[in-house]
């Protein structure tokens, strides 16, 4: 097993965080340019979203696909494999045409995108002992939002010198680099077993999943938290290209700065879970997200920076928790339960944009507040719940029985 702070364990865990960096600065390049998309397409707001959720609704429907079959064939080659699909369909993204063949391409690098956030992680519970895992997965959450920070800082700047076109061939050509370090740096697996593709045994793993109370509490977390935080940034970007603000695509670019502070929650989740028990550890990311979502009622530059600042430390201290949580207590097809999170994950961040759209017609940004705190309420119940049968000391599943 790779033990922590070893040559192999920062060989290893650089190469998944590099391909993490490059599956979130394709998935997220495009929201800075959903007002510019909207205008040169004549779409409406919520039509243009479709474009950038689709690929998060098929990524996350993936995860059922590449979980299991990596369980049966291994998770380095699927991993470079997607990788590989990845770079060649943001390429075709930068021929498209018209919104048709932007949201079809789009779905179509969602499939891809499935490849690296469904065995990553399986990937270092297989090679990595308990205590290097904690530590490599929040380096690699927090690989999560330096890739979709640089993906949107460089689609903003570039949709502006050169025109969203050329946005997806200098992510493409980027992509393809990357790939190359991904395939001399990672590891072969050295201790993954695999078990046989058996459709129905995976159904019945999926399934074992959802009806464990102490993952499907984790899976809803995360589901939710991220539906309200990525559809907070997608309306967010056509608040500030409206009046009084009338940002172009480049300073809204700038806004996805606010994601470092992501890093940093990712990067000290590991600590925390340490001192304090995981559900508190949610329950405390829920709560800074509460604070920060209310700062953006200032309706000023400085008050909706600073709340997205402090949102993003909340939101990647609790995902970071809450994904470590399931591949902690996963007991079987630890690739399934993590790739399983990952659905809710993906699939809450697909319909953010349908659930927060009523807020967002009926009252704005302030509508799409209200939304938000509500989703908070029933994450942090969550979250207290898990609180509350952990310290009681018994078995979730056996509470319930």
């Amino acid at each position: 097993m790779i033990e922590s702070s070893s040559p192999q364990f920062w060989r290893a865990t650089f190469a998944l965080c590099l391909a993490s960096f490059i599956i979130f600065a394709n998935l997220h390049g495009i929201q800075p340019l959903l007002p510019m998309l909207a205008e040169s397409l004549d779409r409406t707001e919520l039509e243009i979203s479709h474009a950038y959720t689709i690929a998060t609704l098929v990524l996350g429907l993936s995860l059922l696909v590449y979980g299991p079959i990596s369980d049966a064939l291994g998770r380095r080659g699927i991993l470079l494999f997607t990788l590989a699909g990845v770079s060649l369909s943001t390429l075709a993204l930068g021929f498209a045409q018209d919104y048709a063949q932007l949201f079809w391409l789009r779905a179509l690098q969602g499939f891809f995108l499935a490849g690296v956030p469904a065995v990553a992680i399986a990937y270092m519970g297989d090679e990595f002992t308990k205590p290097a895992l904690l530590t490599a997965v929040g380096l690699y959450i927090a690989s999560n939002s330096l890739g979709g920070v640089t993906g949107r800082l460089v689609a903003g700047a570039v949709g502006d010198w050169l025109g969203w076109s050329d946005v997806f061939f200098i992510l493409g050509i980027g992509s393809l680099i990357g790939l190359l370090c991904v395939v001399w740096l990672l590891p072969k697996s050295e201790h993954f077993t695999a078990s046989a593709f058996r459709p129905v045994q995976m159904s019945r793993d999926l399934i074992g999943h959802i009806r464990n109370p102490v993952l499907l509490l984790a899976y809803i977390i995360g589901g939710l938290n991220f539906l309200v935080f990525l559809n907070q940034y997608t309306y967010i970007t056509f608040v500030l290209a409206a009046e009084p603000f009338k940002m172009s695509a480049t300073w809204i670019g700038l806004l996805f700065l606010t994601y470092l502070t992501g890093t940093m929650g990712s990067l000290l989740s590991g600590r925390l879970s340490r001192r304090i028990s995981a559900p508190v550890c949610m329950a405390l990311g829920i709560f800074i997200m509460v604070i920060g979502t209310l700062l953006t009622l200032t309706y000023s530059i400085s008050g909706i920076v600073a709340g997205f600042f402090i949102n993003s430390f909340g939101f990647f201290l609790a995902h970071s928790v809450a994904s470590g949580w399931v591949s902690q207590h996963a007991s079987r097809a630890r690739a399934s339960a993590s790739a399983l999170y990952l659905v809710f994950y993906y699939v809450g961040a697909s319909i953010g944009g349908f659930y927060l759209n009523p807020f967002w017609s009926a009252a704005g940004w302030s509508g799409v507040v209200l939304g938000s705190l509500m989703v908070f309420a029933v994450t942090f119940a969550c979250a207290m719940i898990l609180l509350f049968w952990q310290r009681s000391g018994k078995s979730i599943v056996a509470s319930i029985n």
